[in-house]
């Protein structure tokens, strides 16, 4: 419900699984297929935001499909050691994500300037969605808001088409070739896409700045914690 109303799914599903004893890749594979419920849950609930979206839509999401295969691609090659070290990182760059998306999102550019510029940015975050995701949301959000949509429920609405729709490969790609707890994937999809349907309704409701800096605060205590924790 949290991700589908701002965008912090991960940062807060990653370390569950953490806390319940799995390893950092292991339950980020775990995550990444959990997730994929969040796109036909979210959609639901957003019918109204997304009336008369659909071609900016079709425009947009093959591009963040593509971008999302891609990722789960980079993760599958990273050595799992690899990745325990660079997770921290990962975490940290979401939290500050949380911390500044405010900030982008009052700095919008005039509508219909920037259409190579927002492509480029979504490729980019479609590739981090595959390959971690945390963060990833409120990111997509800030850029929509900044670039496409002053609204905050409509750009909600159209970062969780997008950011749904990287999941997708990522999460048919990890499911068959990385190490998933299913038990623990099927418990979390199911809340996801409950939690999904009921998030954007919350969106327009209300304010986020509270969630957001305890999110944002946990966040980094949570890649400090990563980072030097023993075998982190």
């Amino acid at each position: 419900m949290l991700g589908s109303a701002g965008g912090i799914t991960s940062l807060i599903s990653y370390p569950a699984l953490l806390a319940v004893g799995l390893s950092p890749f292991a339950a980020n594979a775990t995550n990444l297929v959990a997730v994929v419920t969040y796109w036909p849950g979210s959609a639901h609930g957003s019918r109204q935001e997304l009336a008369g979206r659909a071609p900016w839509l079709r425009r947009w999401t093959p591009l963040m499909l593509l971008a999302g295969g891609a990722g789960a691609a980079l993760l599958l090659a990273t050595p799992p050691g690899a990745f325990k070290r660079v997770v921290p990182f990962l975490v940290l760059g979401g939290s500050l994500a949380l911390i500044y998306a405010p900030r982008l999102a009052r700095r919008r550019a005039p509508d219909g300037r920037h259409d190579r510029t927002l492509g480029a940015w979504l490729v980019l975050l479609g590739l981090y969605s595959g390959y971690f995701g945390a963060g990833s949301g409120v990111m997509t959000l800030a850029l929509l808001l900044t670039l496409v949509e002053p609204h905050v429920a409509t750009a909600n609405a159209l970062k969780n088409m997008l950011v749904g729709a990287a999941t997708v490969p990522a999460g048919i790609l990890i499911a068959i070739f990385a190490p998933v707890h299913w038990g623990a994937a099927a418990a979390l999809s199911a809340g996801i896409l409950v939690g999904a349907r009921l998030g954007p309704p919350l969106a327009r409701r209300l304010p986020g700045d509270l969630l957001r800096g305890t999110v944002a605060a946990l966040g980094v205590g949570l890649a400090v914690w990563l980072w030097l924790r023993p075998g982190g």
